[in-house]
């Protein structure tokens, strides 16, 4: 959701003339505007974080993303496989080390030739391809707190970007707008992430009311068919569907189903960027509110304290449907606001889901991990 500048008058009541200096803009020109006051009162032309700040490398040296589900390809990476055995390809045998290696791994025919206990090592599966996809609708446009949720959710691929930075590894990406979803190519390398994040940020902006055939279902249902191979796939959204006004957990959204399907062959990371001013609604007298993506407007009086507390209610409601929807859709989640570290944020993620990953994405009754 867009709001205009504080106090904008009601429907139908011209503003008073004013001409004085105090109501003069510093800018002329909307899109001019610096900060929150420009992603509020015009549509964003430029993005709001730079390149070179989208996720610092050396505080995320340290950290990676936990994989628990079973992987494809044999490149020499730094990902062991997680049902290494007789479906796995032999490597060489050396000999066996007492205390460290498991017994049950002793080659019996070399040690019988060479009188000297050797062990087989197994090669497994070690390649992770890793594919993102970035919600570039018209509700991604807004933010308050300098700082767009679609620049946000461009933040956060790069720091799940580097924390995928492996040997071998490769990282490819989807634009989804209301009417295309564009693929950039998997490629691997430091470079090659540089490039896909620096043609995520001078995507085309999309301008409010425009629509088109895609949703974030259709989207997740293409990327689940065009995508076979398993590995990690993350979803950046708000997660918001136009004209969906339900608050009840119980009502699936349009989107659970397709995430669901993606999560059954996948490790699914979903990203949830939302604006402090969607979840803590200010006091600023009379304001309009309106959706970018439908023809929905209202002026609501934020000085009424009531007022927002029941907006504040109804704002919360709606993001615990997405959270338990997408836990339901066995996707790990990750919420991020625009007025907060999103690196702190992903970061502490990271420590905490290694404890829960494993049970989060156990796949349905009768499917194989």
């Amino acid at each position: 959701m867009s709001y205009p500048p504080p106090n904008y008058p009601p429907p139908n009541y011209p503003p008073p003339e004013d001409k004085s200096p105090a109501a003069t803009p510093a800018f002329k020109n909307p899109d001019e505007a610096p900060g929150a006051v420009g992603s509020v009162i015009g549509v964003p032309s430029r993005p709001t974080i730079p390149l070179n700040k989208l996720a610092p490398e050396a505080a995320l040296r340290r950290l990676e993303l936990t994989i628990v589900r079973r992987l494809e390809g044999f490149l020499q990476g730094d990902h062991l496989g997680l049902l290494p055995g007789p479906g796995t390809d032999a490597n060489d045998a050396r000999i066996y080390q007492p205390g460290q290696d498991d017994v049950r791994k002793i080659d019996w025919n070399v040690t019988a030739r060479t009188t000297v206990p050797y062990v087989r090592d197994t090669m497994a599966d070690r390649e992770l391809e890793v594919w993102a996809m970035l919600d570039v609708t018209p509700s991604m446009n807004w933010g308050t707190e300098g700082v767009t949720k679609r620049d946000l959710g461009i933040a956060a691929i790069a720091t799940i970007g580097f924390l995928s930075q492996k040997q071998g590894d490769r990282f490819g990406g989807y634009i989804m707008r209301p009417d295309s979803l564009r693929r950039l190519p998997a490629r691997s390398g430091r470079s090659a992430l540089y490039g896909l994040l620096r043609r995520m940020l001078t995507e085309p902006f999309v301008p409010d009311h425009v629509t088109g055939s895609y949703s974030l279902a259709h989207a997740v249902d293409q990327l689940a068919r065009t995508q076979r191979r398993r590995g990690l796939r993350v979803v950046v959204s708000d997660f918001l569907t136009p004209g969906d006004h339900e608050l009840d957990p119980n009502v699936e959204p349009e989107w659970e189903r397709a995430m669901r399907r993606l999560a059954v062959r996948n490790q699914v990371l979903a990203v949830e960027v939302v604006d402090k001013r969607e979840i803590e609604f200010p006091d600023v007298g009379e304001m309009l509110i309106r959706d970018p993506e439908t023809d929905f407007e209202r002026y609501v009086n934020t000085g009424d304290a009531a007022a927002r507390a029941r907006m504040d209610a109804a704002s919360a409601a709606q993001r615990e449907r997405i959270r338990i929807a997408l836990r339901r859709a066995g996707a790990g989640h990750i919420q991020l606001r625009t007025d907060r570290d999103w690196v702190a944020d992903i970061a502490r993620f990271v420590l905490a889901y290694r404890r829960v990953a494993s049970m989060l994405h156990a796949p349905p009754q009768g499917v194989a991990k």
